[in-house]
């Protein structure tokens, strides 16, 4: 009970020091709240540039074209030697001339007509190989040991076009993360400074508190919890801008009419997690500002 007692006066003197010190709080909460968005802008780019990645990974492969003369039991061999390359996700999927050709037949009328007359012994296209890697990183890697197979005559994988797109979204996430790390940095420092300001323009209570035999705990809990409720209220706009900002940027934007990668994360339950997390980073960095503050200047 006592516990719940000290946490309890604690929690009010913190908001009353928030309300005394109403300007310098005011300063806070915009500072934690233009900090926060710009984060929350961070973290959605950072986790939908990550979504895009993940397409880009899924829909790529390494379409293996065979000699025209190869046999079955050279197909059979080719199988053989894909199953042996680490880092292959799957199974590689096969398809033989007339695979190949009855697909190219759906797909027009002009070359149905042309193709249906081909004989076995006519038939130009080449079997296939369709082959997926566990990760992007180590295409190159795969379709270099595939080369080498006795068998194929050709790979296709778009490494003109998948590598630097791969290369763009990676820095993209790296700057995104580099961003929201400074960004909790620099709100951490500005409420420091601010708990800094206000434990100057209360010396002398600090002063009567040791006298009257004040604990340390006792010292510092208002102080931390003020840092807590100062980034508690700089969330709320940030949050409220997120859920609502993210929504509607789903329920409108259309990226996929400028490539079929570019596919947002469905709303639910992500503006609920990006909440959570502003939350915490604000209810977090402003304890830890707040208890940096107090240790270095109070010196308790």
């Amino acid at each position: 009970m006592k516990v719940f007692r000290i946490f309890g006066r604690n929690i009010r003197d913190s908001f009353k020091s928030v309300f005394r010190n109403l300007s310098l709080s005011m300063a806070s909460i915009m500072c934690i709240t233009i900090t926060l968005v710009v984060v929350s802008l961070a973290i959605i780019l950072t986790y939908n540039v990550n979504n895009f990645t993940k397409e880009v990974e899924k829909d790529v492969s390494i379409v293996v074209f065979l000699d025209s003369s190869i046999t079955d039991e050279g197909i059979d061999d080719v199988s053989d030697e894909l199953d042996k390359i680490a880092n292959i996700a799957g199974e590689p999927i096969k398809k033989t001339k007339k695979q190949v050709t009855e697909e190219m037949m759906e797909t027009s009328q002009i070359w149905k007509d042309i193709m249906s007359k081909w004989t076995d012994e006519e038939n130009p296209l080449q079997a296939t190989f369709e082959v997926k890697v566990v990760d992007l990183k180590y295409i190159d890697e795969v379709a270099n040991q595939i080369k080498e197979i006795k068998g194929v005559d050709t790979l296709s994988y778009g490494e003109g076009l998948i590598k630097p797109l791969i290369s763009v979204f990676a820095a993209v996430k790296d700057i995104g993360i580099i961003i929201v790390v400074a960004l909790i940095l620099v709100t951490a420092f500005l409420i420091s400074n601010t708990i800094k300001i206000t434990i100057f323009s209360r010396k002398r209570e600090i002063e009567i508190m040791r006298l009257v035999g004040a604990s340390n705990i006792n010292i510092k809990l208002p102080f931390m919890f003020e840092g807590l409720i100062l980034g508690m209220i700089g969330s709320i706009v940030p949050i409220l801008i997120t859920c609502y900002g993210y929504i509607k940027l789903y329920e409108t934007s259309n990226l996929t009419k400028i490539s079929p990668f570019l596919i947002l994360v469905n709303p639910t339950p992500f503006v609920y997690i990006v909440s959570l997390i502003l939350l915490a980073i604000g209810m977090v960095v402003g304890m830890i500002g707040s208890y940096g503050a107090v240790k270095k200047h109070l010196k308790i």
